[in-house]
């Protein structure tokens, strides 16, 4: 982050999730991108999931992950980077919740109620979807004091089964301690 940036720092959740091309690494791409943003930095990631497509289910099983960011940014200051780093890696909207090489959701600012047109938080949807709501799990912080750990995890009983979602593989992100270091 600028150390010049005297704006407050909020915690800030994001999904990320690919089903076209190399899923993998273009996640790590996204993260990286990210975590290279004026007033981003990437904290820690989650596991990353293989998931069925919800939807339109005519279309290759998705990779998806969460992350928590650290950023001096508004909310729509983030939603544009965020939509930026998905048109720099090749995400085009043919059809509605149709295959793309990547898609990152703001799901959850820290202290931010929206309703704007083209920005909702906490994500209107995020508490109604496995492959969302198993990657977050991984990384909200049990005594985080907004309650999201224990709302994230009631709406996982509530969905009763992760059917769909399978393990694809563990995931580290460098903690800055690691990055001052080199």
């Amino acid at each position: 982050m600028n150390p010049h940036d005297t704006s407050e720092t909020s915690e800030a959740y994001i999904a990320l999730g690919a089903n076209l091309g190399d899923r993998e690494a273009t996640l790590f791409e996204a993260l990286e991108l990210l975590d290279l943003q004026p007033g981003v930095t990437v904290l820690r990631c989650s596991n990353l999931y293989e998931t069925e497509p919800v939807g339109y289910v005519d279309q290759p099983m998705f990779i998806n992950m969460a992350a928590a960011v650290s950023t001096t940014l508004e909310p729509h200051s983030l939603l544009s980077v965020m939509q930026q780093i998905e048109a720099r890696l090749g995400r085009v909207r043919y059809i509605l919740n149709g295959p793309r090489t990547v898609d990152l959701d703001l799901l959850w600012m820290e202290g931010q109620l929206l309703d704007t047109p083209d920005l909702i938080l906490p994500h209107p949807r995020m508490l109604e979807r496995a492959f969302v709501l198993m990657p977050l799990a991984d990384i909200v912080p049990e005594h985080e004091p907004s309650g999201l750990y224990t709302t994230v995890r009631t709406a996982i009983e509530k969905l009763g089964g992760k059917e769909g979602i399978q393990l694809w593989r563990t995931c580290s992100w460098r903690t800055a301690s690691a990055l001052s270091e080199s």
